[in-house]
């Protein structure tokens, strides 16, 4: 199976296809929603089978372009909605549920190489980061967060161990002048990070993600994402999520793990008079999937990608709590007002 390329960028590679592909079985016709449709990857090769249709959502406005290409090919088979994971549930309320729900997290690379955007630390733009429909930029955050509140965010949300010494020299940098383009934040992160030549990534990664996702609500997403599929997922359906940092992939693990058929106790750190045994999967398929040596070769972004997936059983929804609890400090942090 080859792997399509879009007109959105050169070197667009949804990651993993061919395993997505197999665990959905599109073969056997269906409905599919792809909650991060991007370049359009996994939309189109899925609409190469017959019998297959597709609802794509994105946050991104940038890629109606591409989508409209795709509904235009595939009439009455595909459509679009510019919203988010939250937000899944308006898309898909009142229409039958579906058999496979796809979630690619993280940034896209069409995203990270438009430096306008101010992903990347090798723009020369202003601080931005922001994904599309979110209400405050890294800008704002960075210039009008207070200590205490930017050094939860990047050291939890970027588990970046010298976020202490980060923030001072931040404070410090917007008494002089405010923080506006990316090359004065890559600066300050240069000046409190100790010397380690022998680190493979950037010094700037940690940071960078940790505003990246707190601008974006990522964990908030994602969380409220898997919930609302798991509502919409028919019996035997597939939630298939491909995650890019360990914090993502904790929640989906414990999503689906514990949610699970032949998982005994949701979580051992919580009170028995607390837990209400909430079944949503069949026996856990919680073994990760990585990208083959080849892929990783072909498209070296793809190497930190961990894919994993869940089926439906037949049992009704209810709302998680146990799971929103679990993740309370993400939920919390990312609530964070200036």
């Amino acid at each position: 199976m080859n792997v399509p390329q879009t007109s959105l960028e050169p070197s667009h590679f949804p990651v993993m296809l061919n395993e997505v592909i197999k665990i959905c079985s599109p073969e056997k016709g269906g409905s599919f929603v792809d909650c991060t449709f991007g370049g359009g990857g996994y939309s189109e090769e899925i609409l190469k089978f017959p019998n297959t249709k597709v609802t794509a959502l994105d946050r991104d406005k940038s890629v109606r372009k591409k989508a409209k290409e795709i509904s235009e090919k595939y009439l009455n088979r595909f459509s679009f909605h510019n919203e988010k994971f939250s937000d899944l549930d308006k898309v898909l309320e009142g229409k039958d549920k579906v058999d496979t729900i796809i979630f690619d997290l993280g940034i896209s690379s069409f995203q990270l190489m438009d430096l306008s955007r101010g992903f990347s630390f090798k723009s020369n733009e202003k601080i931005d980061m922001k994904m599309g429909l979110s209400s405050i930029s890294a800008e704002e955050v960075l210039n009008n967060f207070n200590e205490n509140s930017l050094k939860l965010i990047i050291k939890i949300l970027g588990e970046e161990k010298e976020a202490g010494k980060i923030v001072k020299n931040i404070l410090k940098t917007r008494k002089i002048k405010k923080i506006s383009k990316i090359p004065e934040l890559v600066e300050i992160i240069k000046r409190s990070k100790k010397k380690n030549f022998s680190k493979k990534i950037n010094v700037c990664t940690k940071t960078f993600q940790a505003l990246r996702i707190f601008v974006n609500k990522e964990t908030t997403e994602l969380i409220e994402g898997m919930i609302k599929a798991t509502r919409f997922i028919k019996k035997d359906g597939k939630i298939i999520i491909i995650s890019f940092h360990s914090i993502e992939d904790k929640i989906v693990k414990f999503y689906f793990k514990n949610y699970s058929e032949n998982n005994l106790r949701p979580s051992r750190y919580l009170p028995e008079e607390k837990l209400k045994r909430l079944i949503f999967f069949k026996d856990k398929n919680n073994h990760l999937i990585r990208p083959s040596e080849s892929e990783i070769n072909e498209n070296p972004p793809s190497r930190s990608a961990k894919l994993r997936f869940a089926t439906r059983n037949e049992k009704k929804f209810e709302d998680p709590k146990i799971f929103k609890e679990k993740f309370k400090k993400y939920l919390d942090l990312e609530s964070l007002n200036v």
